[in-house]
């Protein structure tokens, strides 16, 4: 029960001061904290910005190479004023490249997250396996991709299936280690504990070593996600027949020497990449964010 200010001593008095001030403080400062999780960013990207112009400015007037370094509104004006770009389709081809690369990325990396899940219970559940299974984890991540192009190709054709298997060995090893890794991290005590209380391989797995395991398996998430943007880049450039994404764009745009078009192309595919990392952060934090800081 709080004593009424006429009845507090001086000293009581100075300790509830200092008490409100810091309270104050704290407040001002989960403000201030919050308010520059989004003031910096801002300001670093005016900054890129400002360079960018620069730099177009210097290709425009110096080199007189301008499509090398478009300006910004001119990307701009690409994707939303498609009537005064160079390729007044670009627009309606970006979007179809942008939804056709999705597909590939998506499909890729849930094909990804099977495999990958499975490989690393399956290692997690001896050290003999492990041994036996994670130097081919450790080779499919260290295969030149380029290499593999074109039999890739020829056994699987250059449409869709062909971009899909790119995706996935591009996305699948941190899937794989970061799996691995949680399932391995679960404190021995506990293991222990069930154990003692006659608990089976299953019921160890389910219980206690996937919920224990989450955390990694969502940062592993995340870094699939964004490998699998560029995979279905990188597998776009370089099976160039079916359905274009967004890598032939790039290419087309690159041969033609629209550099507004190829910048736009590139912007998107990055922000396609930050969209899906962004989504499984969003799932991590729903999934363990209650009792793990998933950041």
């Amino acid at each position: 029960m709080s004593q009424s200010p006429l009845t507090m001593t001086s000293a009581e008095v100075s300790i509830a001061v200092v008490r409100a001030r810091t309270a104050r403080a704290a407040v001002r400062g989960g403000r201030g904290a919050k308010a520059a999780l989004w003031i910096l960013p801002i300001v670093v990207f005016i900054i890129l910005i400002g360079l960018w112009y620069v730099a177009a400015l210097y290709y425009d007037k110096v080199q007189q190479l301008s499509f090398l370094v478009p300006y910004p509104h001119q990307v701009l004006g690409v994707v939303f004023f498609p009537n005064t770009a160079v390729t007044p389709s670009f627009s309606s081809q970006l979007l179809d490249g942008l939804l056709n690369s999705t597909k590939v990325a998506l499909t890729g990396l849930a094909i990804a997250i099977v495999i990958g899940v499975v490989w690393a219970v399956l290692m997690s559940q001896a050290k003999w396996i492990e041994r036996s299974l994670y130097p081919y984890a450790v080779i499919l991540q260290c295969v030149p991709i380029l290499a593999l192009v074109p039999l890739i190709g020829s056994l699987f054709g250059f449409d869709f299936p062909s971009r899909v298997i790119v995706t996935v060995m591009i996305s699948l090893f941190p899937l794989v280690a970061n799996t691995l890794f949680g399932l391995q991290s679960v404190d021995r005590s506990q293991r222990e504990l069930f154990q003692l209380q006659g608990a089976g391989r299953w019921t160890t797995l389910t219980k206690l070593q996937i919920p224990a395991a989450l955390p990694s398996i969502f940062i592993g998430l995340r870094t699939a996600a964004g490998l699998s943007v560029i995979g279905a880049i990188v597998g776009d450039q370089f099976f160039q027949r079916g359905t274009p994404g967004l890598g032939v764009l790039i290419q087309v745009a690159t041969s033609r020497l629209n550099g507004a078009g190829a910048y736009a192309a590139i912007i998107t595919a990055s922000l396609l990449g930050v969209a899906v990392f962004l989504l499984f952060g969003w799932l991590g934090r729903r999934a363990v964010g209650k009792w793990y800081d998933f950041s």
